[in-house]
C-alpha cells in the first residue's frame, strides 16, 4: 500500500467515525446511569432529569439518548425504554438559538456548515428530509430520521421562549428538554407524552435555582421519576487545571452550581449555617415550656404550620413538629393541627384578613370556627421599648435576622424528624440581595411563631371540681 493510499484510508476511517458517532459512543458512568435510570418502582423512568455541572457532557448525553430512540439502534448495555417503531420526538431549550446551537448541533452537526451535516449523534446516512425554521437562520423546525424498523422518526424543535401554546397539540413519544423547563411548558409537554404513554428527559445545570419543576425532582420524586446528579469529579476530561481555571471565570456564589450542579441560589442561602448546628434528636417537651404555632395560608402553594416550643430560661426555640399540605380544605388543615394540641395559640399573617370568596368570611375566622386557637390579631414583630403592642410591623428581614442570630448562637433548634424544614432550608435564598419568596411556606410559618413567641402559652390543667358540705364547688 502506497503512502497516498494509507493516508486516504486513514481519512476514510476518520470520516466514518465523524459521521457514525453513535457506534462509538462510550458514555461516562453518570451518563450511562442517566440512560438506564429507573424509577422508585424499579422500572425504566418515564420522567428523568440529569442535573449536572457545566461542561461535563450533559447536553451530549441528551443528544445520544434522542439518537438511540430516533434510530432504534440501542447499545448492548441499554436498559432504558425502547421504541420498536419510529417515535415522534420533541426537542426544546430556552431559545430558538440555544435549541439550534446546542440540541440541533449535537444531534446533526454544526448548524453553520452544511458540510458538517451528520457529524452529530445521528449517523449521516440516516438523516432524511429537513424543514427549516422560518426567521431563525440555520435552524431546523423538524427532521426525519430513518428508524431500524424501516419507517421514519420525526424530531421537532421548539423553544421555551415561544410560550406554552407552542407546545399544545403535540403527541410525543419522547421529549428532550435541555436546560430548566418552565412549569407551564412542562405541563404541556407532559400532556403530550401522557397521550402516547411517552417519556420526558431533561438535561440541565440549575442556573435558575429551585424552580417548581426542579423542586419536584429534588424533593418529591414519583415512582416513575428519577434524578441523576453529576459534578466535575464525574467527568474525567475535567482536569484539575481546567477546574481551577474555570472557577475563576465565575462569581464565587456560582461555584457550587457551575462545578457541582447544585441549584443556583443567587447571592446565597438566607440561612447559611450547617444543618448540624440546628438539628437535634426529638425529646419530650417539658410542660413548663410555652408553645405557639405559626401558620402560613395557602392553596396553590402549600398551607404550612410550624409547631414551636420556647425555653424561656435560655431563650431557645425548638421547632418540634411540622405540617405542610397543598390544595386541601381548611377543615383538613385544622384537624391535623388540633391533633397536635387544640389549646396552642396560633400566630397568623395579615393575609388572614382576606375574605373567602364564597362566604365573605376572613380566612382567620374560618380557621377559628374550625376550632383552632387563633390569636385575636394578625402577626406582628415585637414592638420597640415604649411602643404599644401591634406596632412592631411585619418586616420579613427583621424576623430573618433574628432567626439567623438565634441559629448562629445555638438558640434555634429543629427536631430531626421535621424534614419539611430542612427541605426548605436548602432552597431559601437571595437573588440580587433580595429574598426569593418561593418554597418558603414552612419557614414563613416558623418566622410567624418565633417572632410572636411573646404570646406563647403553657397548657393550664384544671383540677376536678370538689363539692363541699354546703353544696359549693371550688377548684
Amino acid at each position: 500500500m502506497s503512502v497516498e493510499d494509507a493516508v486516504a484510508l486513514i481519512q476514510q476511517l476518520k470520516d466514518y467515525r465523524d459521521t457514525h458517532k453513535l457506534e462509538f459512543y462510550d458514555p461516562y458512568p453518570f451518563q450511562k446511569d442517566f440512560h438506564n435510570a429507573k424509577g422508585t418502582n424499579g422500572l425504566p423512568a418515564t420522567e428523568k432529569a440529569l442535573m449536572a455541572a457545566n461542561q461535563i457532557g450533559k447536553t451530549v448525553c441528551g443528544a445520544y439518548e434522542t439518537a438511540f430512540h430516533a434510530t432504534g439502534l440501542y447499545p448492548d448495555w441499554w436498559e432504558g425504554n425502547i421504541h420498536q417503531s419510529p417515535p415522534s420526538i420533541l426537542v426544546a431549550s430556552n431559545t430558538n438559538e440555544t435549541t439550534r446551537d446546542r440540541c440541533q448541533g449535537d444531534l446533526f452537526g454544526d448548524p453553520t456548515d452544511d458540510n458538517l451535516l451528520g457529524t452529530g449523534a445521528i449517523p449521516k446516512h440516516l438523516i432524511g428530509e429537513k424543514v427549516r425554521k422560518p426567521g431563525v437562520p440555520n435552524a431546523y423546525d423538524s427532521v426525519l430520521v430513518k428508524h431500524k424498523s424501516g419507517g421514519w422518526s420525526k424530531i421537532f424543535f421548539r423553544a421555551y421562549e415561544q410560550g406554552p401554546k407552542k407546545f399544545m397539540g403535540y403527541r410525543n413519544d419522547e421529549a428532550w428538554l435541555d436546560e430548566e423547563c418552565p412549569s407551564d411548558v412542562w405541563s404541556q409537554v407532559a400532556r403530550g407524552t401522557f397521550a402516547t404513554g411517552g417519556n420526558i428527559y431533561m438535561t440541565f445545570t440549575p442556573e435558575e435555582g429551585i424552580t417548581p419543576v426542579v423542586a419536584k425532582f429534588i424533593n418529591d420524586l414519583g415512582e416513575t421519576q428519577a434524578l441523576i446528579r453529576a459534578t466535575w469529579d464525574d467527568a474525567p476530561h475535567m482536569t484539575k487545571e481546567m477546574r481551577e481555571a474555570n472557577l475563576l471565570k465565575f462569581p464565587k456564589h456560582e461555584w457550587a452550581m457551575r462545578s457541582k450542579g447544585e441549584p443556583n441560589m443567587g447571592s446565597g442561602l438566607v440561612f447559611s449555617v450547617p444543618e448540624e448546628m440546628i438539628k437535634v434528636d426529638p425529646f419530650e417537651i417539658p410542660k413548663h415550656w410555652p408553645r405557639i404555632n405559626g401558620i402560613d395560608f395557602g392553596w396553590d402553594h402549600p398551607f404550612a404550620c410550624a409547631f414551636v416550643a420556647w425555653d424561656r430560661e435560655s431563650d431557645t426555640i425548638y421547632v418540634y413538629d411540622g405540617y405542610r399540605e397543598q390544595r386541601a380544605l381548611p377543615a383538613i388543615h385544622a384537624d391535623a393541627i388540633k391533633q397536635r394540641g387544640d389549646w396552642i395559640p396560633i400566630s397568623w399573617p395579615k393575609d388572614g384578613l382576606q375574605t373567602e370568596k364564597g362566604s365573605g368570611t376572613p380566612l382567620s375566622e374560618i380557621y377559628k370556627r374550625q376550632g383552632l386557637n387563633m390569636h385575636h390579631t394578625f402577626f406582628t414583630n415585637p414592638p420597640r421599648m415604649g411602643e404599644e403592642e401591634g406596632k412592631g410591623g411585619v418586616s420579613v428581614e427583621s424576623g430573618i435576622l433574628e432567626m439567623l442570630e438565634m441559629m448562629e448562637t445555638g438558640r434555634f433548634k429543629v427536631f430531626s424528624t421535621v424534614s419539611v424544614f430542612f427541605e426548605e432550608l436548602k432552597m431559601y435564598h437571595r437573588k440580587d440581595g433580595k429574598i426569593v419568596p418561593r418554597f418558603d411556606d414552612f419557614i414563613s410559618a416558623c418566622r410567624y411563631a418565633v417572632m410572636f413567641r411573646r404570646h406563647a402559652q403553657t397548657l393550664i390543667v384544671r383540677q376536678p371540681r370538689k363539692t363541699t358540705r354546703r353544696g359549693l364547688s371550688n377548684w
